[in-house]
C-alpha cells in the first residue's frame, strides 16, 4: 500500500483475496526505515512522538506527495517484494524505483502522463478503481473526491444523509467497472499458463548441472533431501500460436525435488503444500492455469484439492493424455500392418486408474474386445458393468493379472502406478503387437522392451504445440515437441478456458472428446511415434513388420522365441518405474537408510 492511509477498504480487500499486505506509509510520511517495533531501534512511545513532531512541522505535501522529485531514501525492498502497488498514482511514481517490471499497479485514477512515466518503468497493468466519465469508457481521470461530488448531485433526495449506506445504494444503480490497461503493448494479447514437473528418478536429479556436487553421495540420501526442497523455477515456454484464432500463449515450468516414490512416502499433505507454492508464484507471473505433470497428478485426489485450494484453475492434462495415447495407438497398429482396426483385441492394464478407465471404455466402442487388468477385482467388476451398459455387444474379460490373455492381445495400454514390479512380461506377447506405455516413469523397461524385438513399444501420444515452440529446458523429448499433459495446459490456454478442466481420478469422456476437437481446431498434432522419448523410423517400423511376420508363419518359431524371452526377462532385475523389487542404495544398507529416513520424516511431520 503507497500509501495505506486513506485507502483501509482497498487493503481491506486485497486481505479477503488471500494478499499478505504492507505498508509503505513510514517511509512516504516520515522517512522512518521500517515500521515501529518491527526490527527497529526506535520504541513505539519514540516512534509516536516522531510522528507527531512531523506533524506539526511539515506542510501539506507531506500528506499528499506530489509525482516528483523522485525520492532515493527508504526500503527499496518493499517494492521490489510487491506484486501489486496500490494507493495513490503521484506516490508511487514518487517513491517506487525506476524497475516496476510484472508489478500491477491499482489506484484510484490515472493522467496520461502517470501512464507513460508507469510503462517507462516496465510496470504490467495498471488498474483505476474509480469510474469513468467519459462516454467511451476506459481508465478514470477523476480521483474518488470527484466521484463522490458526482454521487451527492445525483440524489434523488438532496435530504438524504450523506453516509455509505447512501452511496452504496447510488453505487448500486450504476454499471461500475474498473479500467484496466495493459501498459506493455506486447504482453496485452499473451495468455499464460504454469506447468509443474519433477524428477521421476535419482540419476535426473544427478544429471542436472546444479547437482553435480551430489553424484558421489548414496541415491537413498540424494533421493530423500531432495525431496525436501522447495519448488524451483525451471524456464520460460515461448513461441505458442494459434494459427486459427492468432492467440499467443507462454509458460512456465516450475520443478519439484521429489521423486514419485518419495511423493508416494511423504504424504499427499506434502505434496499439496508445495503445488499450492508454485500455484501462487506462477500467479505472480500472469498465469492463469497450472498444469499437473507426471506423478503430481497421481498422488492425493488427483488435484482436487489443489484446485480447490489455489487461486488460478488447474488441470492435470489427462483428458489430452488419453486422446493423445489412443491417436497414437491407431497410428502405430495401422504402421504395423493392421488393415481392419475393428477387428483384434486390446488389453488395458491399470484399467481402473483415471487414464485407465477411459481408454477402456473409449477402445471398447471402437474395437469392442478388451481385456482388463488391475489389483483392484471391486473396481473391476463395476468397470465391466459400465462398459456393457455403454456398448452393448462388447466383449469384457477381467482379470488381475496379465499374462494369461497376453498373447492374445493385438494393443496393450499400460497406465500404472506400481513400482518395483513386472506390469508386462512382453516376451508373451503377440507377434506384431503394439504396447503404449502411458505412465511416467515407465512401466516398461528399454531392456524389457529389447526382448521381442518384433513388438512395437511407443509412449504415449507425444505432441507439437503450433508455433515456434522453445521450453527454455530439455524435458526429455526432441525440439518442439510436448507431454500430452503439457500441451492440455497450453491449449486450454490458448483457448481462453481458464478452469479447473481435468481433476480428480474418474476422467469425463465428453472432455476427452472436446479436448481433441480443441486440439484440431487450434492446429496441435501428434508428433509421430517414440519409443522411450526417442522417434520410431520407417526402417525399424519395416524391421517389426519383418519380424512379426515370420513368426506369425512359423508357429514352432514361435514358441522357442517365448520360451527364450521368458528366460532372459527372468534374468532382468523385477522392475517398473525405475526401481526395482528390493533396490538397494550404493554404499549403505538398505535397512540403515530406511530406519534413518523414516525416522526423519516422522521428525519432520511431528514439527510442520
Amino acid at each position: 500500500m503507497v500509501p495505506g492511509l486513506n485507502h483501509s477498504g482497498l487493503a481491506a480487500a486485497f486481505v479477503s483475496h488471500g494478499c499478505e499486505v504492507r505498508y509503505a506509509d513510514p517511509l512516504v510520511f516520515f522517512g522512518l526505515p521500517r515500521f515501529p517495533g518491527m526490527a527497529s531501534r526506535m520504541t513505539l512511545e519514540q516512534a509516536a512522538a516522531a510522528i507527531l513532531e512531523t506533524l506539526r512541522t511539515d506542510p501539506l505535501e507531506r500528506l499528499y506527495p506530489p509525482p516528483g522529485p523522485r525520492e532515493t531514501h527508504g526500503q527499496l525492498g518493499l517494492f521490489r517484494w510487491a506484486d501489486v502497488l496500490a494507493g495513490d498514482v503521484a506516490t508511487i511514481r514518487r517513491f517506487a524505483p525506476d524497475d516496476l517490471r510484472h508489478k500491477t499497479v491499482v489506484v484510484e485514477s490515472a493522467m496520461p502522463d502517470d501512464l507513460a512515466d508507469l510503462a517507462g518503468r516496465g510496470a504490467s497493468i495498471i488498474v483505476t478503481v474509480m469510474p469513468s466519465l467519459s462516454a467511451a469508457g476506459g481508465l478514470a481521470a477523476c480521483a474518488s473526491a470527484v466521484i463522490e461530488a458526482v454521487l451527492v448531485a445525483l440524489r434523488p433526495d438532496p435530504q438524504m444523509s450523506l453516509d455509505e449506506d447512501t452511496y452504496l445504494d447510488l453505487i448500486a444503480d450504476l454499471d461500475w467497472s474498473p479500467g484496466i490497461r495493459y501498459l506493455q503493448p506486447e504482453e496485452a494479447d499473451v495468455n499464460r499458463f504454469a506447468f509443474v514437473i519433477h524428477p521421476l528418478s535419482v540419476r535426473m536429479i544427478k544429471a542436472h548441472p546444479k547437482f553435480r556436487w551430489a553424484k558421489p553421495l548414496p541415491d537413498g540420501l540424494v533421493e530423500w533431501a531432495a525431496s525436501f526442497m522447495p519448488p524451483m523455477y525451471v524456464s520460460k515456454v515461448t513461441g505458442a500460436v494459434s494459427p486459427t484464432s492468432g492467440q499467443r500463449v507462454e509458460g512456465v515450468l516450475y520443478t519439484l525435488g521429489a521423486t514419485p516414490r518419495r511423493m508416494m512416502r511423504q504424504g499427499t499433505r506434502s505434496t499439496y503444500d508445495k503445488l499450492l507454492d508454485v500455484a501462487h508464484r506462477a500467479q505472480r507471473r500472469g498465469a492463469r492455469i497450472m498444469g499437473l505433470g507426471a506423478f503430481t497428478s497421481v498422488v492425493g485426489d488427483a488435484g482436487r484439492t489443489v484446485a480447490h485450494e489455489a487461486d488460478i484453475a488447474i488441470t492435470s492434462g489427462n483428458s489430452l493424455t488419453v486422446a493423445a495415447t489412443l491417436e497414437a495407438a491407431k497410428q502405430a497398429v495401422v504402421r504395423m500392418g493392421a488393415t481392419d482396426l475393428t477387428k483384434g483385441r486390446a488389453m488395458i492394464v491399470g484399467a481402473t486408474g483415471s487414464i485407465g478407465a477411459v481408454c477402456a471404455r473409449l477402445i471398447a466402442q471402437a474395437i469392442r474386445d478388451v481385456v482388463l487388468i488391475s489389483i483392484e477385482p471391486e473396481r473391476l467388476i463395476e468397470l465391466k458393468r459400465r462398459i456393457l451398459a455403454e456398448t452393448p455387444g462388447a466383449r469384457v474379460v477381467i482379470g488381475t493379472r496379465s499374462s494369461d490373455l497376453l498373447p492374445e492381445c493385438d494393443l496393450v495400454v499400460t497406465s500404472t502406478s506400481a513400482f518395483g514390479q513386472r506390469v508386462v512380461d512382453i516376451s508373451q506377447c503377440k507377434p506384431g503387437a503394439v504396447v503404449c506405455d502411458v505412465a511416467r516413469p515407465h512401466d516398461i523397461s528399454p531392456a524389457e522392451a529389447a526382448i521381442r524385438p518384433d513388438v512395437l513399444v511407443i509412449d504415449s501420444g507425444e505432441v507439437l504445440i503450433p508455433g515456434e515452440v522453445d521450453f527454455g529446458y530439455d524435458i526429455g523429448l526432441p525440439p518442439g515437441v510436448s507431454y500430452a499433459c503439457l500441451a492440455e495446459t497450453c491449449l486450454l490456454a490458448m483457448a481462453g478456458r481458464f478452469e479447473d478442466y481435468t481433476i480428480g481420478r474418474e476422467l469425463s469422456m465428453a472432455r476427452v472428446k472436446e479436448i481433441y476437437r480443441l486440439f484440431q481446431a487450434h492446429g496441435f498434432r501428434i508428433a509421430g511415434l517414440h519409443s522411450f522419448d526417442e522417434s520410431v523410423t520407417e526402417e525399424q517400423l519395416a524391421e517389426k513388420r519383418r519380424l512379426a511376420e515370420r513368426l506369425r508363419k512359423d508357429p514352432e518359431l514361435l514358441g522357442r522365441s517365448m520360451q527364450e524371452g521368458a528366460e532372459r526377462i527372468a534374468r532382468l532385475p523385477v522392475a517398473a518405474k525405475g526401481v526395482r523389487s528390493g533396490q538397494r542404495s550404493r554404499w549403505v544398507p538398505r535397512s540403515w537408510l530406511n530406519h534413518l529416513f523414516a525416522h526423519l520424516d516422522r521428525r519432520l511431520a511431528h514439527h510442520s
